[in-house]
């Protein structure tokens, strides 16, 4: 699992996320895992795949039509682009 380093945190922060970890009953490094892992994934983000099924349901799409469209997709790599 990765680690990581913070520099340069001012005391009254890091007394402040002591406090609050107390508060919640667990130690500073657990609050500080729990308040990054609020920030980077919210609750409420959108998920791509999700959103993807919502809307191939609301278009009525069936497993049927996506073998259908697996079958007959061009597989041929694309070619890369030239930017000269």
């Amino acid at each position: 699992m990765p680690a990581l380093t913070i520099r340069n945190l001012p005391a009254e922060t890091h007394r402040a996320l002591r406090v609050r970890a107390a508060e919640h009953g667990r130690s500073t490094e657990a609050e500080i895992r729990d308040i990054l892992e609020k920030a980077a994934r919210p609750e409420g983000r959108i998920r791509l795949g999700s959103l993807l099924a919502a809307i191939g349901r609301e278009a009525g799409l069936t497993n049927e039509d996506v073998e259908a469209i697996r079958q007959f997709r061009d597989r041929t790599p694309a070619a890369p682009m030239t930017f000269e």
